[in-house]
């Protein structure tokens, strides 16, 4: 198959749906949702919903109604962003290209934008009109399950840690721990709330929570790789930013090449999670090697 066609496709059908289901900029909240929606809508290669997608077409396909649920992924991914990128964080002034968020609309701004996102995440998760096509069940089981990875327990407890470390020894387990829960636990959320929407049964589902954290550990470990051999053009923001801030990386462990080396190890590891399907789990296959290949 051809992985560029198909990304193309979804990325498509994945922002028909966020401008669908986002909302409007006007009304007294008009300042407040264009914050929103200037990083929702700044680009990006929407992974985690096409991976929420793909993992869903696996196991039996993905009823359009259902798109507002991989949607929530972005726009949790969207404000760990503008979270990251603010002075107290990562200090960044370009992403994507363009002026990050706090940069166009303060930093009081972009906090709240970002908050705005994480919680509309959870009334697109939460929308009664879903179980038409999900029942209560499930789609309380995939609340539980995005909180999680979102939250202490993932993607911002990895932050915390990932802050924490910054200028500090810490062993390799400990930044393997980092990559799990920052970047790791939402993209093997994204890949296990295909799992359930498409209805995958305990084997399955646990195939593709596998394939989910190597895909999500691959994605980490090219993040830094990229921030040591791309370019602020490549990337659209700062290039050498991991070492400026002496965080803990796979590159300041292994060295570009062993980095290189680890990264693909965690895509076969993807790959060889899948054995048990057929040719409709194809995209996820290569979506891990696009994962591992990808420039920016």
């Amino acid at each position: 198959m051809d992985i560029k066609e198909y990304l193309a496709r979804q990325r498509a059908i994945v922002e028909e749906a966020l401008e669908e289901h986002m909302l409007a900029a006007d009304g007294r909240l008009v300042d407040h949702i264009k914050a929103m929606r200037y990083s929702l809508f700044a680009g990006g290669k929407r992974v985690r919903p096409i991976l929420c997608i793909a993992a869903a077409e696996a196991v039996n396909g993905m009823p359009r109604p259902l798109l507002p649920l991989a949607c929530a992924f972005e726009c949790i991914h969207t404000y760990s962003l503008i979270h990251d990128d603010l002075p107290a964080m990562d200090d960044d002034e370009l992403r994507r290209g363009k002026p990050t968020n706090h940069m166009v609309f303060g930093e009081a701004g972009a906090i709240l934008a970002g908050d705005g996102l994480l919680t509309y995440a959870f009334e697109l998760l939460s929308d009664p009109a879903l179980s038409v096509h999900i029942g209560d069940g499930a789609r309380l089981r995939l609340i539980h399950l995005v909180a999680r990875a979102a939250g202490p327990l993932g993607m911002v407890g990895g932050q915390a840690l990932d802050v924490a470390a910054e200028g500090q020894p810490i062993e390799f387990d400990a930044l393997r721990f980092i990559h799990s829960c920052k970047t790791g636990a939402l993209i093997t959320a994204a890949v296990q709330a295909g799992a359930i929407i498409g209805g995958a049964d305990e084997e399955q589902f646990a195939a593709l929570t596998t394939y989910g954290r190597q895909v999500g550990l691959s994605f980490q470990i090219v993040d830094d790789l990229l921030n040591v051999v791309g370019t602020a053009k490549e990337l659209g923001k700062a290039a050498g930013s991991d070492a400026d801030r002496q965080k803990a990386t796979y590159p300041a462990f292994f060295g570009v090449e062993g980095t290189r080396a680890r990264a693909m190890e965690a895509v076969q590891g993807a790959v060889a999670a899948l054995a048990g399907f057929g040719s409709q789990a194809d995209p996820l296959r290569e979506l891990a090697t696009y994962i591992y290949t990808r420039t920016t």
